[in-house]
């Protein structure tokens, strides 16, 4: 049997894919690509390694069975979603929810739906019935007496059943799904963190970073007030130099002309015009929704839910696509809501990476970050960065995003990255990343359904072979209907990763989360050696000692490592 029948044996017919049409021209192409691959990637091998434990060889060979000679997704289904994962660090809150649950809020929020165009609408009143809907539209409780209008919610809500269509594409649906099941009270985000814990606990889970944008609108008439700096980026005389923004006011000017100087006066004008209280409402909102979470989960009680052990910190989400105005000011109050609230762990830039204002701002509004890193240094940064591909923007469009977010962006992480093999000195940027430990939060599915990239055209092996630290994540697992098990069974099926490929990236989820502390490893992405203090004993011993239970105290990100390894063992030890 020559290798491509062996390969097509061993992977014939398995798909991933969320649209119909897109498997049917993808059932060969995981076969295709172990043989595109360099031998050590299909082995799942980049470089040298440490040898495997006694209990990860067995975790090996049991991972190898449940993949099997014919790559059985169904049994390593059930595998992987028995492994410990470490965190999803990439999880759109509004996304990750299913649409079967937006439905049963509508009801509460007594909006109505719009037939036509398949997305909520506000009713015009209510009455003794219930809510008065505009002529064509219905309630939102009739839909669940309606068979073939919830269907077809459910499948505008999300990915479900989608078929491209001339001049529809998966990227044009995924990102429509958002603005039809807009409108839902901001009451129901507890209830939605709920779903997003217990969904990660049954999959032993333990930690999610959520972004979310909390109300900032009210800020519009301050920000619209002010505008934007002059384009002449004249020094304000009056500053004072001893500052501690004085080496930022020195800044000659962004690539429009904008100074460091203008944006610190914008800066002040934007906190004394009401900004600083926005940021204390902000923050009022992310901790009441964690609050409604841990009550419906009944946290701290004797019959406490399963999903209490999940972790979750927020990132703040900053729109993108929209005048620089707005987005500096949003950028600017998510800076304030992470440095005074410790729910709040970070920032992303989000909305569709190719629309004209994030494409044409994209430069400004990494040099707003620049500015805005000098003044908050401590606040992390993760950002979407090259979630495009060739045809869907111009070739200098693919050219710069990925090293513009890292270097003057300050990217402690990039999401999606997909583009990275387009960019200028590609493999210098990959160098780059690797040096600066800057992780790439991977998004399988994602990157299918939205821009049809999918092995040979995928650079996770690039990443990997370049050392750049990666992890599975799931984006909108909700839009995808997918979970994050999914995920490690795609990136094993499609991409030839062992067991200990998919380890790695677990503990890499935590090595490079946002929660505060020192890590519990001694170096960088090297999970061999722990920090001295936790030393002569095994990682996730049920008693650590008391030099490593100070360190385990003392930092939020070794604590969950520690656990980590606790569950690993625990994982290991029950395999045959």
């Amino acid at each position: 049997m020559n290798q491509l029948s062996r390969a097509v044996e061993r992977l014939g017919g398995i798909c991933f894919c969320s649209a119909r049409s897109l498997c049917a021209q993808r059932v060969l192409l995981p076969a295709l690509t172990l043989l595109l691959l360099p031998a050590a990637f299909a082995q799942g091998v980049v470089g040298a390694k440490p040898a495997a434990t006694a209990s990860e060889q067995r975790a090996a060979r049991a991972f190898d069975a449940a993949r099997g000679a014919k790559a059985n997704a169904l049994t390593l289904q059930e595998f992987m979603a028995r492994m410990p994962k470490g965190g999803d660090l990439h999880m759109h809150l509004s996304g990750a929810v299913y649409a079967e649950t937006f439905l049963r809020n509508a009801v509460v929020d007594k909006l109505c739906v719009n037939p036509k165009a398949l997305s909520f609408a506000k009713n015009t009143g209510l009455s003794n019935a219930g809510p008065i809907c505009p002529d064509g539209d219905v309630t939102a409780a009739s839909v669940f007496q309606n068979q073939r209008l919830y269907d077809a919610l459910v499948d505008a809500f999300s990915m479900r059943g989608f078929v491209a269509s001339a001049g529809v594409s998966g990227h044009d649906q995924f990102f429509a799904t958002f603005d039809r099941f807009a409108g839902l009270d901001k009451s129901h985000a507890g209830e939605w963190l709920d779903e997003v814990a217990t969904r990660a606990d049954a999959q032993n889970e333990q930690y999610l970073e959520v972004m979310q944008t909390p109300s900032f609108f009210e800020l519009a008439p301050l920000w619209n007030s002010l505008g934007w700096p002059s384009l002449r980026g004249v020094l304000d005389a009056s500053r004072d130099k001893n500052s501690a923004e004085s080496s930022a006011l020195d800044f000659a000017g962004d690539a429009t002309g904008t100074s460091w100087a203008e944006l610190a006066a914008l800066r002040t004008k934007l906190l004394a015009g009401g900004l600083h209280d926005e940021a204390a409402l902000d923050a009022r909102e992310f901790d009441q929704a964690l609050a409604e979470r841990k009550r419906i989960e009944r946290c701290g009680e004797a019959n406490a839910a399963p999903a209490c052990a999940v972790k979750i910190r927020f990132l703040y989400q900053v729109l993108r696509a929209f005048p620089p105005q707005q987005v500096f000011a949003q950028t600017l109050l998510a800076f304030e809501v992470a440095s005074a609230d410790g729910n709040v762990v970070g920032l992303n830039f989000v909305q569709p990476e190719d629309a004209n204002l994030s494409m044409s701002e994209y430069n400004r509004q990494m040099r707003m970050l620049d500015y805005l890193h000098s003044v908050y240094p401590k606040v992390h940064i993760s950002l979407h960065a090259g979630e495009l591909a060739p045809g869907l923007v111009p070739p200098d469009g693919l050219r710069f995003h990925i090293r513009e977010a890292v270097e003057l962006g300050h990217a402690e992480r990039i999401g999606h990255g997909v583009d990275v093999m387009y960019e200028n000195d590609a493999r210098g940027l990959l160098g780059e990343m690797a040096a600066k430990h800057v992780m790439v939060e991977m998004n399988l599915t994602s990157n299918d359904a939205i821009l049809g990239v999918v092995p040979p055209h995928h650079p996770l092996p690039e990443y990997r072979a370049a050392h750049v630290p990666l992890a599975l994540a799931t984006d909108d697992e909700g839009v995808s209907r997918i979970d994050l098990t999914h995920e490690y069974v795609r990136a094993a099926m499609e991409y030839g990763l062992g067991y200990l490929d998919l380890k790695a990236m677990a503990r890499a989820s935590l090595e490079h989360s946002f929660l505060p502390g020192e890590s519990l490893w001694a170096r960088p992405d090297e999970f061999t050696r722990v920090k001295p203090a936790c030393t002569g004993q095994a990682a996730g011993a049920a008693k650590p000692t008391a030099s490593c239970a100070a360190l385990l105290q003392s930092s939020e990100r070794a604590s969950q490592q520690w656990e980590l390894e606790r569950r690993f063992a625990a994982f290991e030890a029950n395999l045959p």
